[in-house]
């Protein structure tokens, strides 16, 4: 079994903020990122970790994301070299683009797979960075992996997920 790592990251900036928008994200600053793994469990990493953060991911076999290759490690760049990521990737976002030719919100493939929700977004998580609020910024990015970990573990079991309305769509997890 290869040795997987699960990630998720906020940040400090939104597109409309930085020159060049979602064409410069690696500006955009790590606030918060989440990991697990099963020898650690959730670990928090904040903006002076990131360079130890990127070296950590490369000891692993695969490292788990959602939307990871476009954001998370665009965002990581800012912090270091990343390609090495890139060839340990399994993006779920990516393989259900490539799959269906259109983007699925995180949200939607979360709330038809195991009917929850998320408890937050990206732009709520850097209004309450600026507010000082990181307890909250680390329990919102903590649940998107949570959910992520649930996505993959259901997908494994059942060869499947579910997109809204009612869409089954078969992955190799």
């Amino acid at each position: 079994m290869p040795r997987e790592i699960y990630l998720d990251v906020e940040t400090q900036k939104l597109a409309h903020e930085v020159p060049g928008g979602w064409t410069n994200i690696r500006a955009f600053g790590l606030s918060v990122a989440v990991t697990w793994d099963e020898a650690h469990g959730f670990r928090t990493w904040f903006e002076p970790d990131a360079p130890r953060l990127i070296t950590e991911l490369e000891t692993f076999d695969r490292i788990i994301t959602f939307n990871g290759e476009r954001f998370d490690f665009s965002v990581l760049s800012g912090y270091g070299p990343v390609g090495k990521l890139y060839f340990k990737s399994l993006d779920l976002h990516a393989d259900l683009m490539r799959k269906l030719a259109r983007r699925v919100p995180f949200e939607s493939l979360v709330r038809a797979t195991l009917g929850q929700g998320k408890s937050g977004s990206g732009e709520d998580a850097v209004r309450w960075w600026r507010a000082g609020d990181v307890a909250r910024v680390v329990e919102y990015c903590r649940r998107d992996v949570e959910l992520l970990r649930e996505i993959v573990r259901f997908a494994r079991e059942r060869g499947y997920v579910r997109l809204l309305p009612d869409r089954i769509v078969r992955v190799a997890w």
